[in-house]
Parts: C-alpha cells; structure tokens; sequence
C-alpha cells in the first residue's frame, strides 16, 4: 500500500479527533491574537468615536444563546468603548429573549468601570450613564414610536422605574437625540432600523451580524445605509483590537481568543479535502493506465 492509499483511507475517527484537537486546544489555553481591523469596523467605530457630547448611542440587542458567542463580544466591545468615552447609552431589545443577555452585558461592563473607578465622577452610573429601556412588542411600534417620543413607547423601564424621572431620559426625548443606533442581531432587525427608522427620521444605523448572514447586509454598507457592520467572530475580535489599541483597555477579549479555534478547524479541513482530492485523481490515473 502506498502512501497516498493510507492517507485517503484515514479513518473518519482520526478525522474527528484531530478536529476536536485543533477546536478545544486554544479554548483550554486561550490566547489573544492581533488583528488587522478591516474598514467596515474601523467606519463603526468611527461613527461611534464622533457621537456628539449630547446625543445617545442606542444598541438593540436582538442576539440569543445560539449566537451569543458570534456576538455578545461585540456587545461588550461597544459598552467598553462607550464608556470609556462617557457617550450616553440606551439599551433596547425587539425581542424578549434577549434581554437577560442584554442585562448581562450591560451589568458586566458597568461592574468592570465601577471597580476601577474613586469618584461619583468616574463611575458608570444607571440612570445617568446608561438606561436599559428593555422590550415593547411589537418591534415597530417602538422603532417608529421613538422617533416621536421615547419615553412615550418606554414608560418604565426594564427594572420599572419610570423613564420621565431618569436624568439621561429628561435629556434623550427622541431620534434628533440619538447620534447612532447598533442592531446587534441575528435576523432582520437591522433591516427594520434602516426602513423605517433611518428612511423616515434619518436615524444613522450600525449592525453587527453573524457571520452566515454577511452577504445579506453588505449591500446596506455598500450603499451607506449602515454607518459601519462587524461581522461574526471576526468582526468582534477587530472590534476588541481597536477598543484596546485606541483606548488601552486590556481586559479579556473573547472572540479574539477563539479565533485560532476557527482557523486552525478551518485549515485541517482544507488539508483533508487537499489530501482526498489528490489521492482521488492519483488513483483514478493509476485505473486509467492499467487499462
């Protein structure tokens, strides 16, 4: 037997084995790798960098377990750099699985700021800093109802306090108050917000999507109707690198961990396929010679 007839005929287990290898290795040790941050990430953060001192970033957090780990990245990425820069932040989601996931991020950063910060100042503080207005069905009627008035379709909010008497919502009334808004999703909720919040409000849109949905929102960036899209894990790790090069937080940076995981389930298939595909042409050369 030859050595192209043993390595097409590896046994599948050993396929599998070497793939579980190649996929868990790097999440048992993690290690965060640079990343070079493609334009459509470099244009999100930008739009988000230059919202003006008194306008709002909204994120709609429309992601649930099955994504998180695509996404919630992106979420963290975004708060971190909110905050860093004391942008104010409205906290929504169309959907109500969403929300303790959206809740958990929102606490986690915060918590993060709060345990470095010495002063009231330095603090993230709820209510003044940040509002998480929570959920309203059905998804149009808070995404056309904010344009009028926020505090109109959000009466209290997610924890129940009334959004007239937060401080942030006596400044935040309605779209002319917000300088962008982030749809982090794994559907169409993006799409909404350029429909009908961005065509009749002129509301600038951002999105940070999974990555199977890529091809179907990169017309919205090539047309301008979004203001920047991160897309997958990707997308999230290029995130993650520019929060920490422009604003020197170092903290742990979870899509960037698990990118070697990707690559290296990526490059073994491509090495089997290779492998196969070759031992097949050789063996089918052979069969026509000997005939």
């Amino acid at each position: 037997m030859t050595m192209i007839d043993v390595l097409t005929k590896i046994d599948r287990r050993i396929i599998y084995l070497i793939l579980f290898s190649v996929v868990t290795l790097p999440i048992i040790f993690p290690s965060a790798r640079s990343v070079r941050v493609m334009p459509p990430v470099e244009k999100l953060y930008r739009a988000i960098d230059e919202i003006p001192e008194e306008k709002a970033l909204i994120i709609d957090f429309d992601y649930d377990p099955q994504t998180l780990p695509e996404i919630e990245p992106m979420a963290f990425a975004i708060l971190r750099h909110a905050f860093t820069k004391r942008i104010k932040v409205l906290a929504i989601s169309l959907y109500v699985q969403p929300l303790g996931l959206a809740q958990n991020a929102l606490v986690n950063v915060a918590e993060e700021f709060n345990t470095r910060a010495s002063t009231q100042e330095d603090s993230i503080i709820y209510g003044r800093d940040y509002v998480f207005l929570g959920w309203q069905p059905p998804p149009l009627i808070p995404i056309l109802g904010m344009g009028e008035s926020i505090t109109n379709v959000y009466k209290t909010d997610y924890h129940g306090n009334r959004t007239d008497t937060l401080p942030l919502m006596k400044e935040i009334k309605n779209y002319g108050d917000v300088g962008l808004l982030v749809s982090l999703s794994s559907g169409d909720p993006p799409k909404w917000w350029v429909e009908y919040a961005q065509n009749r409000f002129g509301l600038k849109v951002g999105a940070g999507i999974t990555a199977v949905s890529a091809s179907e929102f990169y017309p919205y960036l090539q047309t301008g109707q979004f203001s920047g899209l991160m897309v997958g894990m990707k997308g999230a790790a290029e995130y993650e690198e520019q929060v920490e090069t422009e604003l020197g937080i170092k903290v742990r940076r979870k899509a960037s961990e698990s990118l070697p995981s990707l690559t290296y389930a990526h490059v073994v298939i491509i090495i089997f396929i290779v492998i196969g595909n070759t031992g097949y042409f050789i063996s089918r050369s052979k069969q026509r010679r000997s005939q």
